[in-house]
């Protein structure tokens, strides 16, 4: 995806995140983060939206924590979300390409970064939101689906804080059925490393695969839907073991 579609998808989805929390009201839980309602949703959204918005507009090339969660509820912090997403927007908008700041996953540039990951961070809070309205959830195009899962396995769980390990050596795929995109993960005592093939001829046997639609991976991977969404062939432990041990918390 382009930077410009990043954008995009991160205006539309904050505009979808703001719409559902105000028809449900603050209060009402989030099946999706059982712990949460839905002001526990906002004010997390809001205060990653400003943190992000500030390497963008000040540059910093080092890790800078965060300002804290805004101690608002009802309406004024429905407001402060709204104000905090556009800030973001208009800060990624104005931004040159060359933008030098700190970033924590590889990626083309900086602005590339900052682009990907928020437009993401946005698109599966906004599924936290429509899960606490109910109903059906906003679609997630196809290849928004396939970045985000590609995030989520070549980028987090890449990292050596990854929590998904084996003791004995072990291989999961993940199939797109729409798109036709696999990926092939090997697990051991290490972090995940997976590899992304968009045109996959024949590949060797694997210990799991886990496929579905693009949207459905990325919901359940990112563990907005139940494991029961995918279609599991082969050892349903690791799927299991995913489930229990790949959530991506904010530290």
């Amino acid at each position: 995806m382009k930077i410009a579609e990043y954008i995009q998808s991160l205006a539309t989805e904050g505009r979808l995140l703001a719409e559902a929390a105000q028809q449900v009201g603050t209060g009402a839980p989030v099946p999706t983060c059982p712990d949460w309602q839905v002001r526990d949703l906002l004010r997390h959204t809001a205060m990653v939206h400003t943190w992000a918005a500030a390497f963008v507009t000040e540059g910093h090339v080092q890790y800078v924590p965060d300002a804290g969660e805004p101690d608002l509820d009802g309406p004024a912090l429905l407001d402060r979300f709204r104000a905090g997403h556009q800030l973001l927007v208009e800060a990624l908008e104005r931004a040159p390409e060359d933008l030098e700041c700190w970033a924590f996953l590889p990626a083309p540039s900086p602005l590339a970064f900052w682009a990907r990951r928020q437009a993401h961070e946005t698109t599966i809070h906004r599924a936290d939101a429509e899960s606490a309205r109910g109903g059906v959830l906003s679609p997630v195009a196809p290849d928004h689906a396939v970045d985000g899962v590609d995030e989520l396995l070549c980028g987090f769980h890449a990292r050596p804080r990854s929590r998904v390990r084996t003791d004995v050596p072990r291989t999961l795929r993940v199939r797109a059925t729409d798109t036709g995109t696999v990926w092939t993960v090997r697990l051991s005592t290490e972090h995940p490393a997976a590899v992304r093939e968009d045109e996959p001829s024949a590949l060797p046997p694997v210990d799991c695969e886990l496929s579905a639609t693009a949207q459905e991976l990325y919901l359940t991977l990112w563990n907005r839907r139940p494991m029961t969404a995918l279609t599991v062939t082969g050892d349903p432990g690791l799927a299991h073991l995913w489930r229990e041990n790949s959530s991506v918390t904010w530290s």
